[in-house]
C-alpha cells in the first residue's frame, strides 16, 4: 500500500507497531487513559515500558493494569530513558502525561536519548522551559509531537479543507468559546491540586489548560495566528487561588477581530469547545459536543450541514481521518487515535528514512507547543497589566 494516498491510516507503515512508553498517567489519570486508548486504538503502538508513577507501588498497580512487564515499569523516568535507549527492542517513542512542570526535562530526557516524545499541552510551565526544550528538539532532530487532538476530529479537517478552498471567502471575524464546569467550588481540583499551583501550571491555569486547545483549534481551522490580544481574568466559582475563567479580545493575523471565552466553573457546560468563523462569502459552525457535524452557511446559497462519513461533499482531508459509515459514532477517542496514527507515520518515516506520506499530515509539532506558550504569556501579561492589548511574540 502506497501512504501517499492516505488510503488506511491506521495500517503501521513499516509493518509493526511502533514501541511506545509513558511516563505519568498511570491509575486514576483522566489524561493518561485518554493517550492510552489513542495509541492502542491508531493501531500503530505497542505499550510496552512505562515509569507511570515516582510511588512504586502505584507504577507496578499501573504496570499490570496496562500489562506492561514488570522489569520495564520504572520509577524515575532518567533511569528508563537511559534503559530503554541501551535495550535492542527499546522504545521507540515516550508519551509524557505528567502535570506542567516536568513537561522539559522529561521530554528533554528522551530527546537526548534518540527517542521520539509525544507530550500532553502545554508544552511547559513556563516559555522560557518551552525554548530550551525547542531548542534541543531541534539539534537532536528527534521529533516531538504536541497533543491537541480536537484538530484530528474529521470535521475540523472538512472546515480547514472549505476555508483553503476560499468557500469563506476573506475572513472577517471569529468566536472561539470552551466553557466547563468541574471547577465550580472553591479548591474544586478533579483530584489534582497541582492544577491551581502557580509554580506547576505557569502564568495562568484557565489559559493554559483549555485556552491552549482553543487557541490551537481557531489556527488550525482558519490557518490564521493572533496578532494581538487582551484579556481579562475572573475567579466566578469557589474561592481559589488561581482564575477559573478568561474573556480574551483578539486580533488576527489579517487583521480581523475574535473573541474566546473560557470557563471551567460555567453550570451546565461539560466539554463545549465551539468555534464559528464568518467570512464575506460564508460561514462555517462546528461543536465538539457535537463533532460530527459541521455547519456551512454560504453567503447566497442554502445552508448545508456535512455530517461524518464517506458522503457527497466529505472532502479528501478529512476522508482520511474516517473509519466509520455514518450513524456509527466516532468522537474524541477516534480524534485521538487519528493524532497518533498521524505520530506513528511521522515516527515511522524519521525512524526508517523514507517519505510515508508524512508531509499529508497536520501534526502539531514543536512550533504549536512554542506558539501555544506565547499565547499564555501574552493573556497573563495583558491581565495583569489590567487587561491592556499585548501584542504577541513575533517568531518570524
Amino acid at each position: 500500500m502506497s501512504f501517499t494516498d492516505r488510503s488506511n491510516l491506521r495500517q503501521p507503515p513499516l509493518g509493526r507497531r511502533l514501541r511506545l512508553g509513558f511516563v505519568g498517567g498511570g491509575r486514576g489519570g483522566l489524561v493518561g487513559s485518554w493517550h492510552f486508548s489513542g495509541a492502542r486504538l491508531s493501531n500503530h503502538f505497542d505499550v510496552v515500558a512505562g515509569a507511570l508513577s515516582s510511588r512504586p507501588e502505584n507504577a507496578a498497580l499501573s504496570a499490570a493494569d496496562w500489562v506492561i512487564p514488570a522489569d520495564r515499569s520504572y520509577t524515575d523516568y532518567r533511569e528508563m530513558a537511559r534503559a530503554e535507549a541501551a535495550r535492542p527492542d527499546g522504545i521507540d517513542a515516550v508519551a509524557i502525561c505528567t502535570p506542567n512542570d516536568s513537561h522539559a526535562a522529561v521530554a528533554i530526557a528522551f530527546l537526548e536519548a534518540g527517542i521520539d516524545v509525544i507530550l500532553d499541552k502545554p508544552m511547559t510551565a513556563m516559555l522560557t522551559e518551552a525554548e530550551a526544550l525547542v531548542a534541543v528538539q531541534k539539534r537532536t532532530g528527534v521529533s516531538l509531537t504536541m497533543t491537541y487532538p480536537f484538530s484530528h476530529h474529521a470535521m475540523v479537517r472538512q472546515a480547514r479543507a472549505l476555508v483553503d478552498e476560499g468557500a469563506l471567502g476573506r475572513i472577517t471575524q471569529v468566536h472561539v468559546e470552551y466553557l466547563q464546569d468541574w471547577n465550580l467550588a472553591a479548591q474544586a481540583l478533579d483530584g489534582a491540586p497541582w492544577r491551581q499551583d502557580p509554580k506547576r501550571v505557569g502564568r495562568s491555569s484557565i489559559v493554559g489548560d483549555i485556552g491552549t486547545h482553543a487557541y490551537h483549534l481557531l489556527h488550525s481551522v482558519t490557518g490564521l495566528d493572533v496578532a494581538r490580544l487582551r484579556a481579562d481574568m475572573f475567579v466566578c466559582g469557589g474561592a481559589k487561588p488561581q482564575p477559573d475563567t478568561a474573556h480574551i479580545g483578539l486580533k488576527l493575523s489579517n487583521g480581523a477581530p475574535a473573541t474566546m471565552q473560557l470557563s471551567n466553573a460555567a453550570v451546565g457546560q461539560y466539554c463545549a469547545l465551539r468555534i464559528r468563523v464568518w467570512g464575506d462569502k460564508g460561514a462555517l459552525d462546528w461543536d465538539q459536543e457535537k463533532p460530527e457535524e459541521l455547519r456551512f452557511t454560504p453567503a447566497e446559497a442554502e445552508e448545508r450541514i456535512f455530517r461524518r462519513g464517506a458522503a457527497q461533499g466529505i472532502r479528501a482531508q478529512a476522508e482520511a481521518l474516517i473509519h466509520l459509515p455514518r450513524g456509527h459514532g466516532e468522537t474524541l477517542t477516534d480524534a485521538w487515535a487519528n493524532l497518533y496514527a498521524e505520530a506513528g507515520i511521522m515516527i515511522a518515516a524519521r525512524r526508517s528514512g523514507r517519505d510515508l506520506g508524512q508531509a499529508l499530515t497536520r501534526l502539531p509539532g514543536v512550533e504549536d507547543g512554542l506558539r501555544g506558550m506565547d499565547f499564555v504569556e501574552a493573556c497573563a501579561d495583558s491581565h495583569e497589566a489590567g487587561g491592556i492589548w499585548t501584542q504577541m511574540a513575533d517568531r518570524d
